[in-house]
Parts: C-alpha cells; sequence; structure tokens
C-alpha cells in the first residue's frame, strides 16, 4: 500500500509538470486560478483532481475503464490550463508573448470572423471577472433624465469608422448637436464626404482606403484576420486611419481652410486611438456604438462564440485582447511619434478606453435592455434614425409595382458581396413562388436579381431609403445589419436575419429572442428550405403581432435626442478652458438659434 501510495504521488507530481502552464514572471512562481501557490506548503488542501478519480486502474481497475479515466484526466489537464490562463492573463507582469501563446492556444478565430472558446463548466463565475471595471450594483435600468444641464456652444469632432450604416446614425446625431447651437465636424471616410455635407454638417477625410478596407472585412468577416497573409493589409489600412485622427481634430477644415479647435470627441471603437487623441488633447470622450463593447454577463460579445454564460463576460476581454494585440505597435508608434506620450507597454484589463468614460448605445432598450451590471456611465438610449423617406421620390414604376398587389417581403443584403448571386437569386425566386408571396430584391453589391425571365411577383431594385421601402413591406430579409434591423423593426416588418460576419449574428439572435423571426440563417447556411421555413416563420400572425408590439414600443423612442442627452449628463463642464458661466448657455430643449461659426471661434 505504501508502495502504491508513493507511485500515485510520483505520477501526480509528473502530471502537474506536464501540464502547468508558466504565468509567472520569470521566477518559476506558478499561481492556481483560486489564488493558491500551487506549490505553496500552507495551502490545507493538497488534493487534486487525480487524488479524487476512482481507483487507479493499476491498483483497483474495477470501478471504472481505462478509457474512462483517460478522458477525465484529460478534461483536468484542460481545465487546468484554462483556470492558469484565465487567472493570469490580465497581470500585467506577464510578458505580452506569453499572452499571446496563450490566446493561440485557448481561442480560434472562425471564418466569419468571430473568436470562439470554450470554457469548462467547473470554473467559478468570480474567476473569469479580469479587469472588467464593472460589477453588478443591483440597480435596473435607468433612463437618461428629461431634463439634462445646458452647455454653452461646444465644437465637438465626431471620430467614426465603418461602413454607411455605421457612419448614418452620427449624421443624425450631429445634425440634432449642431440644432442645438454647437459646431459639429464628423471625420470619417471620403466616399462619405457628399452624405456628410449634404447633411450640413462639416467634414474631415480620415485616412485609409474605404474600398480596400470594406474589402478586407467582408473577405476576413469583421475585424480580425482569417489568415496571416491579410493581417498587413489591416493594418496598413488601420495605422492610415489612426494617424489621421490627430489632425482630424486640430487641422483647419481641408475646403474652408477655416479653424478648428474641439471641445470634445465622440468616437466609435472601430477608430481606435480616439482614447489616445483624447488623452493627448486632454478632452472629454463619449463612445457612442450601435453594438455592445463593455463587459457583461447577460450576452456574449457579438464578435465572440461562446455558449455558456459563465463565459460571456470574459469574452469581451478575449476579443479586446485579440486587437490589442495585433495593433498595439501600431497605437504605440502613434503615441510616441505623434502624440508625444508614453507607449502602452503591457495587456491593460482593456485597452479600448478607461473605465470612466462614458458610453452611448444606440439600440432600442425594447430590444435589448440594459443589462443590470452596467453602470451610470452607460446608456442605452434607443435606434437613430436619419430621416430620408420625407425627401425620397420613388421611381413610378415601384409604386405602380407595390399598388398591383399585397405587401412584398423584401429581401437584400446591402453592400456585401454574395459568392454566387446567380444560385442565391434563384433560391429567393423559388422560395417567393413556393410560398406564394411577392417579392422586392434589391441588387446591391452583390449581383443578386440577374434573372434568366422576369416574374411578375419579383421587383429588382436599387438603392431606396429603408425609412420609406420598409414601410410598404410585409416582412424583411437581410444581413442584419444594426441600421437595418432597426428599420425593420420601426416598421413593424418580421425580419429574417441572414448574418455575414461582426455583430450581425448578434443582431439576428436578438430578433429570434424577441419573437419577431425566426433563427438567423448564416449566409453559408443560405438554402431553399430554410428560406421557406422562414417566410412560413414570419407570415404567422402570432409573429406579425409580436413585431407590431416592438414597433409601438419603439414608437416614442428618439434615439438621437437620447444620444445627444446622453453627452450633455456626462460632459464635465470643469473640462473647458473658460469659465463655463462666462460663455452663453444653449438650451437643448430650443433649436430656434444656430450657433455661428464666429462664435464658435471666440469672435464677438
Amino acid at each position: 500500500m505504501e508502495h502504491n501510495g508513493m507511485e500515485d504521488r510520483r505520477r501526480r507530481s509528473s502530471f502537474e509538470s506536464e501540464n502547468s502552464v508558466d504565468v509567472g514572471d520569470g521566477d518559476g512562481d506558478v499561481t492556481q486560478a483560486n489564488g493558491r501557490d500551487a506549490h505553496s506548503s500552507g495551502s490545507t488542501d493538497t488534493s487534486s483532481p487525480i487524488d479524487n478519480m476512482p481507483g487507479d486502474a493499476s491498483t483497483s481497475g474495477k470501478s471504472e475503464s481505462d478509457s474512462s479515466q483517460l478522458s477525465r484526466i484529460g478534461q483536468w489537464r484542460q481545465n487546468n490550463k484554462l483556470r492558469l490562463l484565465t487567472a493570469k492573463f490580465f497581470d500585467e507582469k506577464v510578458p505580452l508573448k506569453k499572452k499571446l501563446k496563450w490566446l493561440k492556444r485557448a481561442t480560434t478565430v472562425e471564418n466569419d470572423g468571430t473568436v470562439q472558446f470554450e470554457v469548462p463548466g467547473d470554473i467559478a463565475p468570480q474567476n473569469l471577472n479580469f479587469g472588467t471595471g464593472v460589477v453588478y450594483n443591483g440597480a435596473t435600468e435607468e433612463p437618461v433624465p428629461e431634463d439634462v444641464p445646458d452647455l454653452p456652444p461646444l465644437q465637438i469632432v465626431m471620430l467614426i469608422v465603418g461602413t454607411r450604416g455605421d457612419v448614418q446614425p452620427f449624421v443624425a446625431i450631429g445634425k440634432r448637436l449642431q440644432e442645438y447651437g454647437h459646431r459639429v465636424r464628423l471625420a470619417t471616410h471620403v466616399n462619405f464626404k457628399e452624405f456628410v455635407l449634404t447633411a450640413g454638417l462639416e467634414f474631415y477625410p480620415l485616412g485609409g482606403d474605404p474600398k480596400v478596407l470594406a474589402g478586407y472585412m467582408v473577405k476576413n468577416k469583421g475585424f480580425l484576420p482569417s489568415g496571416p497573409s491579410e493581417i498587413h493589409i489591416q493594418r496598413n489600412q488601420i495605422k492610415d486611419i489612426i494617424f489621421s485622427l490627430l489632425p482630424a481634430c486640430l487641422d483647419p477644415d481641408p475646403d474652408t481652410l477655416v479653424a478648428f479647435q474641439p471641445n470634445a470627441i465622440i468616437a466609435n471603437p472601430p477608430a481606435y486611438g480616439h482614447t489616445h487623441v483624447a488623452e493627448k488633447l486632454n478632452l472629454p470622450l463619449h463612445v457612442v456604438f450601435t453594438m455592445p463593447w463593455t463587459p457583461t454577463s447577460e450576452f456574449p460579445h457579438p464578435l465572440s462564440r461562446v455558449k455558456q454564460p459563465v463565459g460571456y463576460r470574459l469574452s469581451y476581454q478575449i476579443v479586446d485582447a485579440l486587437i490589442w494585440l495585433g495593433i498595439r505597435d501600431v497605437i504605440n508608434e502613434f503615441r510616441k511619434k505623434k502624440l508625444n506620450l508614453r507607449p502602452i507597454t503591457y495587456l491593460r484589463g482593456s485597452y479600448s478606453s478607461p473605465p470612466d468614460v462614458p458610453y452611448a448605445y444606440i439600440w432600442s432598450p425594447h430590444l435589448v435592455p440594459k443589462p443590470k451590471d452596467w453602470g451610470p456611465k452607460i446608456d442605452v438610449v434607443g435606434f437613430c434614425f436619419l430621416d430620408l423617406a420625407s425627401s425620397y421620390q420613388p421611381p413610378e414604376s415601384l409604386v405602380k409595382w407595390l399598388e398591383k398587389g399585397e405587401k412584398p417581403i423584401y429581401i437584400g443584403f446591402g453592400s456585401l458581396p454574395v459568392q454566387e448571386p446567380e444560385k442565391m437569386t434563384e433560391i429567393i425566386v423559388k422560395a417567393l413562388e413556393i410560398t406564394s408571396q411577392r417579392g422586392i430584391i434589391n441588387k446591391g453589391w452583390g449581383g443578386l436579381g440577374n434573372l434568366a425571365e422576369q416574374k411578375d411577383f419579383v421587383y429588382l431594385l436599387d438603392n431606396c431609403p429603408h425609412d420609406w421601402l420598409f414601410q410598404h413591406c410585409s416582412a424583411v430579409v437581410h444581413h442584419g445589419g444594426a441600421g437595418t434591423t432597426a428599420a425593420g423593426l420601426k416598421a413593424a416588418c418580421p425580419t429574417t436575419v441572414v448574418p455575414f460576419f461582426g455583430d450581425q449574428p448578434f443582431w439576428g439572435e436578438r430578433v429570434h429572442a424577441r419573437g419577431v423571426g425566426p433563427a438567423p440563417i448564416p449566409v453559408d447556411d443560405f438554402s431553399l428550405e430554410k428560406l421557406v421555413d422562414a417566410i412560413r416563420f414570419m407570415l404567422d400572425p402570432k409573429v406579425k403581432e409580436c413585431a407590431e408590439e416592438l414597433a409601438k414600443a419603439m414608437e416614442h423612442e428618439d434615439g438621437v435626442e437620447g444620444a445627444v442627452k446622453a453627452f450633455y449628463k456626462h460632459f464635465p463642464l470643469r473640462s473647458l478652458n473658460s469659465d463655463p458661466e462666462s460663455l452663453p448657455a444653449h438650451s437643448m430643449h430650443s433649436n430656434s438659434s444656430r450657433l455661428s461659426l464666429r462664435r464658435c471661434l471666440g469672435c464677438s
């Protein structure tokens, strides 16, 4: 018996040595996830899963088979490694190279641009809550108050990176801020210049080629590169964008040469360098975004795929870390060469922004309520709509076609390229035929709508404002962009999401959870059978009833006003160089007067 005990200890020591992850800082210290030193003599519990496993094969061999024991040992190894990973991942003393190595072992970037990882079921939630700066306080959702302090006229720069769907809400917010007396510069991609200027806002071009960036995003399904050969494309584009952020804040207008001196920055997270510019200029920053970027235990990061709720909060840290590890040298080069700031030499709990930066999320709380573990610095303000319907003149052929029959189903994927457009078009037409529905196919950039023969129940459409079109549709099928999703739900349309990448699966899941659409159909799984099932699901009167209830709840929401109120609520008046009491306050409840450039520039 003594011999067997010695053998067990010898095997356990070998096992722990083989499977321990070196998470120390070079001094040989290895710490378990529960905070105890793995080799501490002061610990009273020296057992491991091996001690508690039913009889060893060499001694009993009766209670479990060898294969079953090996399986349990393998599971313990996996769990132990992840415990060590989560225990030390956000330790600032651990070198970046080790953290990157762990990330490669523990996570996988899927073809849809999301991060896949598994969390062992026996890991306690408190062991996964690292560096979030967010704690559950038991508070329920608190709306932005109706009455917020008035602000003096400000010069506000918006740093926005993304597609038209990302830019459009900020055009609406910028216009409202301008109505309340502020001067607004929207810095974004050059292909949106006319869109921004036509709305009456000032424009400044950010660096990078938007077509190259869009092509990269589609090919790699989001923020994270799917192959080494693509990394340089992403990095070059991101570098050009980041290095253009400081001029976007300080340089005169490139067309009029009128000077610009910002008092505040509004940005979305993909601008990446916004927090560093705000730090350099000592300006208040307000982050506004269309998808969740703040850690919560209620749902995973939209760019992650983790099934276990225990890993939801960790998913935000994992995605944050992967992005940071990919661009940290670009950020530090920017900080040193352009901002004259010290480089960031470690992986912080969250590189994205300091914990005191306010966030405004522009989606309806009736679709995704504000999580209970988000504090007072975070607001969910409602979807932001830009009124395009009132000035839209539809083609006469479209109006006549709509008048000829029942409301159609809209099917379109915007600017996203489709792998096999002819095949997808054939599936769409066949599904409409099987379900006896009329349909509008948005040709977009994907090449949809090339029909061998014209069908009277199908209308092929070029660009058209969703806020006008969806009012005339019975249901919608689209890629699940936040703006398109919002427009469909506002029009009380049951919705099927066919996600391509990024946050689109998240919105598809939210739509389904709310009962206003079927489970999302990933574009790679798109088929006739699934589309027919989805259409039939949307035609169910109960689903239509749910869509109408949600639209009614959203009817009185004004996300644009909510975003402006959130900005007012969190703006620190002490950040103004001048005495705020000596500056003329401008009521946000009156939009009768506008701010002149002379007033904003300090001229009499």
